[in-house]
């Protein structure tokens, strides 16, 4: 599977490992930045560009999901959000992270590096990145209401 990583300063030492750590269990990383550290540094284009390019895999067929990462990971899953195909879920405890996945089929994690560990952070995500989508009907249904509203501005009920 491809994983595409973006952060903004906060995150970034977690961004590190996981790059490493996730290399080494087989994953193919893509780092989308910021490559250095730098606290006045402006996460929406790296999310942006993460999460563009997890649509853009996905759309070719390829195996691939995204993490986002800040202090909170508040804003960059609204950076994320942002990009048409793309359902960025904030995960703060294991459940979080595995129905993000199982119920919502999102295709980006977004993780607060300040509000866990570097160890329980990559817990929540390998759950994430390991978990399949349920494809039970009432998801697939909600999931398409989401979908043609986002694209068509649509609300069906």
């Amino acid at each position: 599977m491809r994983v595409h990583i973006a952060t903004d300063h906060a995150g970034l030492e977690l961004s590190d490992y996981l790059v490493k750590h996730l290399t080494a269990k087989g994953y193919e990383m893509v780092n989308h930045g910021p490559k250095s550290y730098d606290p006045e540094d402006d996460y929406p284009a790296f999310c942006i560009n993460a999460a563009k390019a997890v649509v853009a895999d996905q759309r070719a067929g390829v195996d691939a999901l995204g993490i986002v990462l800040g202090g909170s990971g508040n804003g960059e899953q609204i950076a994320a959000n942002k990009v048409e195909g793309i359902r960025a879920a904030l995960a703060w405890n294991m459940d979080t992270a595995k129905l993000a996945r199982e119920h919502n089929d999102a295709n980006v994690i977004a993780v607060g590096g300040r509000q866990h560990s570097v160890e329980e952070a990559a817990e929540l995500i390998e759950a994430f990145l390991a978990e399949p989508f349920s494809e039970a009907e009432r998801h697939v249904r909600r999931i398409g209401k989401i979908a043609t509203y986002e694209t068509t501005g649509e609300v069906i009920d």
